[in-house]
């Protein structure tokens, strides 16, 4: 068990030692905390071997240039130049908020980035400064396509988020599979089981084994039309960002070839863009939508974002538990 803030100060600390200068190391180590305060630990620390490890075999360039090209005064173009993909991010969302607070609406694609954590974690940004934003990445082959034998899509998360009227943000930040691969490869490095109805094995066969899912394909929620919304992310984060798409990203665990090259496409805009009052109009969305009947079991009919919104505030209270495998992460990368 650790502070937050003390394994937050370790985390950048090894940043630092792997290269990053101090502010991208913090804005690194900052997301990490972030996605395990959450609870979404497939985000989390789970992954800081991966990053330091891309960063050792150089493909991932730990002192970027990072050229920003402004196509107009609401479109930017980032080429990461294989930053980290914290960073990159980073960057991209305060860019897009940028633009938006001067014309209305802020469009930034990234391209030559790699895995940037959690979407939300970004989408929060803009939410906070009275923003919607929209934010798409695509991923590693994961996801077979409709009708196809092998995968290739990934997880591909959709993100949206806008403010409510409150303190507690709408933000939904869901892959298109059954289950995050984050969550598969935790249940992996632990020995743990995978629900049933997430993933199948090489040979096409139902499997709660973990490690034989990340060998297999997951399965996209609501069937073709999940495997249709990870080909629309794929063109919006790699075709039309100028990064990689159609199964070429690589996965950041196992293949040290090259540089991932992700794409992301971040777009937010502003709330009173077409009415002046969607603060009251939000609000009653709502609140008619919570005033409904609920099923048996039910206390609250909750918005994207309470949940994690809620454990945040709670886990913020505690200590972070670090497992053993963790743990064994970390003496090493200290040393």
């Amino acid at each position: 068990m650790m502070k937050s803030s003390k394994l937050k100060k370790l985390i950048s600390s090894i940043f630092i030692k792997h290269g990053l200068s101090k502010v991208d190391a913090d804005i690194s180590s900052n997301a990490l905390i972030n996605a395990e305060l959450v609870g979404a630990y497939g985000h989390g620390l789970s992954r800081l071997k991966m990053y330091c490890d891309r960063i050792k075999k150089k493909v991932i360039n730990p002192k970027p240039k990072i050229k920003i090209k402004k196509i107009s005064q609401s479109i930017s173009h980032i080429d990461a130049n294989n930053s980290i993909g914290f960073v990159a991010a980073d960057i991209a969302i305060k860019t897009s908020i940028k633009n938006a607070n001067k014309t209305g609406i802020g469009m930034v694609a990234v391209k030559n980035s790699g895995h940037y954590g959690l979407s939300g974690y970004y989408a929060e940004q803009a939410v906070k400064k009275n923003l919607i934003t929209m934010i798409y990445t695509n991923a590693p082959p994961a996801v077979a396509p409709h009708g196809a034998l092998k995968s290739l899509f990934g997880t591909n998360p959709i993100c949206f988020g806008t403010p409510t009227g409150s303190k507690v943000p709408f933000i939904l930040d869901t892959s298109i599979s059954m289950i995050n691969r984050g969550k598969i490869r935790v249940a992996a490095r632990n020995n743990q089981k995978i629900p049933e109805g997430v993933a199948l094995d090489k040979f096409g066969r139902p499997t709660t084994d973990a490690r034989k899912a990340l060998k297999g394909v997951q399965l996209p929620i609501a069937g073709y039309r999940g495997s249709g919304l990870a080909w629309m992310i794929d063109i919006l984060s790699g075709v039309l960002t100028g990064g990689n798409h159609a199964g070429r990203v690589k996965d950041p665990f196992e293949d040290f070839s090259g540089p991932q090259n992700i794409g992301h496409l971040f777009i937010t805009f502003k709330t009173n863009l077409f009415v002046k009052n969607f603060n009251e109009r939000i609000k009653d969305n709502i609140k008619t939508i919570k005033k409904l009947p609920k099923i048996k079991g039910i206390k609250e009919i909750m918005y994207p974002g309470q949940n994690k919104y809620n454990r945040f505030k709670m886990n913020l209270k505690k200590e972070i538990n670090i497992s053993d495998v963790i743990k064994k992460d970390l003496k090493f990368l200290k040393n």
